[in-house]
């Protein structure tokens, strides 16, 4: 079967698409507060960013949301589920996907085996049909890497898709982690800074990428971003965090023309 660039591919049990309700979380390191009390809800496919100042808490909700820090105060939940307890290694098949902000690639294997890795959460076969290749096994691995072909379409990453990870341009390194994140037929995707380091070609490719995914497969995108520009043109909301406090939090338009944001962070950007 052959699909165009934006139609998703068929799964038998596609991610559901649920609310992400940050509710009352406080984190803090030793004497340090990161997090004081923040509050938030995104909605079932929202283009939702986080901004603020370097050391304004952005990476520790994200670290939260993913269950790699925990809240001393609080609960995050994802539809019913509480992900505060909720081990890391769950939050795939919850589908949730992260992309971070430092490349957390295997760099000795290929692009098109990167993604594959996308793909591990949903491998039924077991060790038998494996190590034989035939029957349920092979039907298997077919299905899985048409996936992987859909998403290597979408980000337009065809002609490295043999080619291995560390050899690649930094640009191209990015391309390919948000490819492995989509490829686990995620329902939300976490970003973290995902057009840092970036030229300009490279950003306008990332955000038509992101605006795919969402608008077309509806997948629900939060991301921390330090492009201003990005953030007030393709986000549906934005939450604005300064020293571990929420400051403003609605539309673009909103968020933009919020008294404290102008004196916190966007008065900065202005001079």
């Amino acid at each position: 079967m052959v699909f165009s660039r934006f139609e998703r591919p068929y799964e038998d049990n596609p991610a559901p698409r649920h609310a992400l309700s940050v509710e009352n979380v406080s984190l803090r390191f030793g004497g340090v507060k990161a997090l004081s009390d923040v509050s938030l809800d995104v909605q079932p496919r929202e283009i939702f960013a986080i901004i603020g100042p370097n050391g304004a808490g952005k990476t520790s909700l994200l670290n939260c949301i993913c269950g790699l820090y925990h809240p001393q105060e609080g609960r995050i939940l994802y539809g019913d589920v509480n992900l505060v307890q909720t081990p890391p290694h769950r939050l795939a098949h919850l589908g949730i996907a992260r992309a971070f902000q430092n490349i957390e690639l295997f760099t000795h294997m290929t692009v098109q085996d990167n993604l594959m890795l996308g793909r591990h959460i949903h491998m039924k076969k077991n060790i038998l049909d494996a190590l034989l290749y035939w029957g349920r096994g092979q039907r298997e691995e077919i299905e899985h890497r048409r996936f992987v072909e859909h998403v290597i379409d979408l980000l337009e990453i065809q002609h490295i898709r043999k080619q291995l990870v560390g050899s690649l341009a930094y640009g191209l390194q990015k391309r390919v982690e948000l490819g492995r994140a989509l490829c686990i037929n995620p329902g939300l995707i976490l970003l973290d800074e995902p057009m840092a380091g970036m030229n300009v070609e490279e950003k306008k490719d990332i955000v038509r990428y992101v605006l795919d995914i969402n608008e077309e497969w509806g997948v629900t995108i939060v991301l921390i971003e330090h492009d201003m520009g990005v953030v007030m043109d393709i986000s549906d909301r934005v939450a604005v965090l300064d020293f571990g406090i929420l400051i403003g939090l609605g539309t673009p338009d909103e968020v933009r023309n919020n008294p404290t944001v102008i004196q916190a962070y966007l008065g900065e950007e202005g001079g």
